[in-house]
């Protein structure tokens, strides 16, 4: 079984700071095999070639273990592009999207050459939910019905004034899946699933870290009553997918 943690921030943040050693050594000690590292706030809100320079790096020198988002603003118009495609050229595989930090509505059409982008590129998009009025869990399944070539991984699925719409959002977007950080797996997670319409098979383990403790993350899905091939799925097969990544061999 491969664990793949499907969002994390690495750099400075508002709050607390994260570096790539203390993320490898900390994933030694958990067992978790890889890991995809965002920036924090202030890159991507505004130092976006900061935080995309900081994330690819990172991933180079890990041996395989990170894989890189990309962060572009998307009021720099054909800037942003450029800013991905300079940060895909250094071997970014993903594009992180934050609404409230960066400035727009998911559904005033601002983001879609970035989501353009990423279908051509293939990318896997990851979209920061749970802040009124701009990061909610419908908007995000209403603008993931309007690009079906593209993945989206709902961050946070709503957490945690807005859980009660994850469920609904997953059902309303087939391309969407769920972020199981935050998400308690007696109420949240057990309807995800439970319902046919989402299944366990929709669902992708992520920390968050730092802004959760990795530890209780990570027991959240290995204590979850689910079938072993269920949990191997949420642990990483379901995200290595979405990235058309092969799965290492284990020694």
């Amino acid at each position: 079984m491969t664990t793949v943690d499907g969002h994390v921030r690495i750099g400075d943040g508002r709050e607390v700071a994260l570096d790539a050693a203390t993320l490898l050594s900390t994933m030694d000690v958990l067992g978790i095999d890889r890991a995809l590292v965002a920036p924090g706030e202030r890159c991507t809100a505004v130092a976006n070639r900061e935080g995309n320079e900081l994330t690819t790096r990172a991933a180079r020198s890990s041996g395989g273990r990170l894989l890189a988002y990309a962060v572009a603003n998307p009021w720099l118009g054909k800037g942003a592009l450029d800013e991905l495609a300079k940060a895909a050229d250094e071997g970014a595989v993903a594009l992180a999207v934050d609404p409230v930090l960066q400035g727009f509505d998911l559904l005033d059409g601002l983001l879609d050459p970035l989501l353009e982008f990423a279908a051509d590129r293939r990318w896997l998009v990851y979209v920061r939910t749970g802040t009124p009025p701009t990061a909610l869990p419908l908007p995000l399944a209403t603008l993931a019905r309007r690009h079906p070539s593209v993945e989206f991984l709902m961050g946070r699925s709503g957490a945690t004034d807005f859980w009660i719409d994850a469920a609904p959002a997953l059902r309303h977007a087939a391309n969407l899946y769920a972020d199981t950080s935050y998400a308690p797996w007696d109420t949240v997670l057990s309807e995800f699933g439970r319902d046919p319409e989402i299944g366990t098979a929709r669902c992708v383990f992520c920390t968050d870290s730092p802004y959760t403790v990795a530890k209780s993350e990570l027991a959240r899905i290995t204590d979850w009553t689910i079938g072993e091939a269920e949990r191997a799925a949420v642990l990483g097969g379901t995200v290595l997918g979405l990235l058309g990544a092969e799965q290492p061999a284990k020694s």
